[in-house]
């Protein structure tokens, strides 16, 4: 990780095909996210984000780059005021982050011997020790880590709950 950049990598023991799947497939997706995508993962395609009963759409939100079982980019998300009330985000903290360039993330896919994938990601373009890095950077870890253990156990990580190490 830089001032401006996270990167992440894990080895999940899944073919890269159902990684792809854990990373584009609604069902998966809700289960370790809390959210689902709404688009065709076609490259220069809208992606409305659907969280918590609100749903994110801006023209500016697109696919970067899809190859599935491969790779998959995308803008991260407009922080209107409907999707900050619906995650609890408080509108001083959403105007924030709202000043901040739009970022984009990447995941790249690649096996590793007959049984593993290696899953990088990717979030770059940030503001230089900007709001959004700070978030995202403790985000990610914990994001990535309950998509290998759902992939490998068939249960996402619980939420963290209150307390040390929470944030909260």
């Amino acid at each position: 990780m830089t001032d401006s950049v996270i990167d992440y990598t894990v080895y999940i023991q899944a073919d890269p095909a159902r990684v792809w799947q854990a990373l584009t497939d609604p069902a998966y997706t809700r289960r370790y996210w809390g959210l689902t995508f709404d688009t065709d993962w076609a490259v220069g395609s809208t992606m409305d984000w659907v969280e918590r009963g609100a749903r994110t759409s801006d023209p500016e939100q697109v696919v970067l780059d899809c190859v599935p079982d491969r790779r998959l980019s995308y803008t991260w998300h407009t922080f209107s005021t409907q999707w900050a009330a619906s995650v609890g985000i408080a509108e001083e903290l959403r105007a924030e982050l709202a000043g901040e360039p739009r970022t984009r993330v990447t995941y790249e896919i690649e096996p590793v011997g007959d049984t593993l994938a290696r899953l990088t990601v990717r979030h770059e373009g940030f503001t230089p020790g900007g709001t959004l890095i700070g978030m995202c950077s403790g985000a990610w870890p914990m994001l990535v880590s309950s998509i290998k253990t759902l992939l490998e156990t068939g249960a996402p990580l619980p939420e963290p709950g209150p307390g040390p190490g929470s944030g909260q």
